[in-house]
């Protein structure tokens, strides 16, 4: 699990309501059936973090160094498709001769399809795949790998099944309402081209303030102090994907290279694109974290954590999750220190205006 080691892919969740104190009895109630059951139907449960056939949860099982630690597992018999189709053609070449025909019509085909499906699934090995969880009592946020909108789905469905109650995704516009109490989805748009009106860009606070973060870096230094009195620097690099919704090629990805130095970079900027994926450095001293930020959902991607300690297996968990704690914290800090510019229409005004004197000067090479 990545949360256990090498780099983590994760989203962060705000739980709608807190856990209630038999949340480990329900997620119990709610385990995996045992696998010997799978038949040709997928099952899907919890499990602990332990591995992805251990359905027995309990206490001492489901906490790990004081957080709760589970995986929602699937558990699928899958025919490779490479296989289903030579087993399909040797069927059909077979009919074919056997009734002296030259092809078979689809119903026909559609049939042996389904006739080998069945006859072929209950040989094929289960295929596993988890989802890992962590929560802490004394943290705002649940992580979990749910990264795409079907994980997202299944996720929630189960969460919401096991615990009576949902997560709630701490997107741009989520995290805004839960730190802030303010809703960001009635924000005009925002232009950061001096080439390009407002009324022809959205509101899409994730890709403004990602945009924003790379200005920063660039003209303000990158350096920010944040409330615990530690000094952070960042540093905004590709690959790049911009976007700009609307008639023509509204997205564009630059990979090779330098990519945040190059005429195209500055081509999509003055065309009223904005940065929606792209790598994120934070330094604090010795340590960095380093990320791939999707900035609409504000989903990390391979977040790699500064160089721990030889530990024990707990603590070294404990010290991972503790670093992933510090690096969320100070991210959404300065997503917050982003919302004061952006909400204050006067300090908005001369931003922009220096977005946009960026945006026009900035130095290009091929």
């Amino acid at each position: 699990m990545s949360f256990e080691s090498g780099s983590a892919t994760f989203r962060m969740f705000y739980l709608a309501q807190p856990l209630p104190r038999d949340y480990i009895d329900r997620f119990a109630r709610k385990a995996a059936p045992p696998i010997k059951t799978l038949g040709n139907t997928p099952i899907r449960g919890w499990v602990t973090g332990r591995h992805l056939l251990d359905n027995k949860i309990t206490q001492e099982t489901a906490l790990h160094a004081g957080y709760l630690r589970l995986t929602l597992m699937q558990a699928e018999r899958k025919i490779p498709e490479s296989l289903l189709r030579a087993e399909c053609r040797m069927e059909e070449l077979a009919r074919m001769q056997a009734e002296g025909r030259a092809e078979l019509d689809r119903r026909t085909r559609s049939e042996i399809r389904k006739e080998i499906t069945e006859r072929l699934l209950p040989t094929m090995p289960p295929q596993l795949k988890g989802m890992a969880l962590v929560h802490s009592p004394e943290s705002d946020f649940l992580y979990a790998e749910a990264t795409s909108d079907k994980q997202l789905d299944a996720l929630e469905a189960n969460f919401r099944e096991t615990m009576g109650f949902g997560l709630i995704p701490a997107s741009p516009v989520h995290a805004a309402a839960h730190r802030l109490r303010r809703d960001i989805r009635d924000l005009p748009p925002s232009s950061f081209s001096p080439d390009c009106e407002d009324d022809a860009v959205d509101n899409n606070p994730g890709q403004d303030f990602l945009t924003w973060l790379w200005f920063t870096s660039e003209c303000r230094g990158g350096i920010l102090k944040l409330k615990d009195g530690q000094t952070y620097a960042m540093m905004i690099e590709g690959p790049l994907t911009f976007v700009l919704e609307g008639q023509g090629a509204h997205e564009t990805v630059l990979r090779h290279g330098t990519p945040e130095l190059s005429v195209e970079a500055k081509i999509a900027l003055l065309g009223g694109k904005k940065l929606r994926r792209a790598k994120l450095r934070l330094a604090r001293g010795q340590e960095t974290w380093q990320t791939t930020l999707e900035a609409d959902q504000f989903i990390f991607r391979s977040l790699k954590l500064p160089e721990g300690e030889k530990l024990d297996p707990v603590s070294r968990f404990q010290e991972r999750m503790t670093a992933i704690h510090t690096f969320t914290n100070s991210f959404l800090e300065i997503f917050d220190r982003f919302l004061a510019e952006r909400l204050n229409e006067q300090t908005w005004a001369k931003t922009r205006s220096e977005i946009h004197r960026w945006v026009s000067e900035r130095t290009a090479r091929r």
